[in-house]
């Protein structure tokens, strides 16, 4: 078994059926098949059993099943020679683009606001903001961000961008560093965050930093529940600082029955469905890096363990 899967979350048979229509010749299965763990090579893995790569001695690689790595991460008993990569595909890219537009424009107009005045049968009319009237802030410019940065950018809306590195995109202006998050923040009337979860960015979006944004700004987190400090976004909302909130990723999945968002007006709250990974067009680059890791040749989208991405 070269290439096994780790994951009691996703539905395994389309990814053993994509794997195996990709590499017919690599032997595939799920962790539950393994019967010689020497034979693992390869682990494609999301929200793993924490502390059990160690027991597969040969294991080359472990690659993550999307974009994000922070559950492979967050698993300290990793052995240091096991190389991570993550996904980097144009489809999930282009998804969490249309999803980002679709909940800014649904905020600028107001149509959840509407949605629950229908429930009370009120009919009742309000001004919206239109796209010249507002800054998008997109925080995080990796590959993502700046995907989302440029889609927003060619939908017309005036976009910044802060990452960690300076960068070199041309076509919207870009703050780099913790010296110039300030400076970004204070134009951004609605906030998209993409950033990776680091300990840098875990807690980043807090009651010190979401005041920095203009009076009535509006938060969109698509990058992962952690960056949150949920009180003080609520906090920030209950005070008027903020207009509201969507949210698509959160601290523990799924969002815990008891949580206050759950009953916040001024919170949206959408599954973690701004993009999911179709395992069809992400299978290729899967058997791409296990062809390159049982060679020992570089692999495609590696991540630094020290930097966490």
């Amino acid at each position: 078994m070269s290439l096994v899967i780790f994951s009691k979350v996703h539905k395994v048979k389309p990814w053993l059926d994509a794997l195996r229509n990709a590499a017919p010749d690599v032997e595939i299965a799920t962790y539950d098949q393994i019967q010689d763990k020497d034979k693992v090579l390869f682990a494609l893995a999301w929200n793993h059993t924490k502390g059990i790569f160690k027991e597969y001695p040969n294991l080359k690689c472990i690659s993550s099943m999307g974009a994000g790595v922070d559950h492979i991460m967050d698993d300290p008993d990793i052995p240091e020679q096991v190389k991570i990569v993550r996904i980097v595909d144009p489809l999930l890219s282009k998804d969490l683009s249309e999803f980002a537009l679709a909940v800014t424009m649904n905020y600028m107009r107001g149509l959840t606001n509407y949605r629950m005045l229908q429930s009370q049968k009120t009919w009742k009319k309000r001004m919206y903001k239109r796209i010249s009237d507002v800054r998008v802030g997109v925080m995080g410019t990796g590959e993502i961000g700046n995907h989302v940065a440029n889609f927003l950018h060619t939908a017309g809306f005036s976009i910044t961008g802060w990452g960690k590195n300076p960068g070199n995109q041309k076509e919207y202006k870009r703050f780099h560093g913790m010296d110039q998050l300030d400076e970004f923040l204070k134009t951004t009337n609605i906030l998209i965050c993409l950033l990776p979860l680091t300990p840098e960015t875990r807690g980043i979006l807090n009651k010190n930093n979401l005041g920095k944004l203009p009076q009535g700004a509006f938060l969109i987190n698509l990058g992962r529940g952690p960056h949150v400090v949920d009180q003080h976004l609520i906090e920030m909302i209950d005070n008027g600082h903020l207009a509201g909130a969507s949210l698509d990723v959160f601290d523990k999945e799924p969002l815990p029955e008891s949580h206050p968002f759950w009953s916040h007006p001024a919170i949206q709250i959408t599954p973690h469905v701004a993009s999911i990974t179709t395992p069809e067009s992400v299978a290729p680059q899967i058997v791409e890096n296990y062809r390159r890791a049982i060679r020992d040749e570089e692999l495609l989208n590696q991540v630094d363990r020290i930097k966490g991405y």
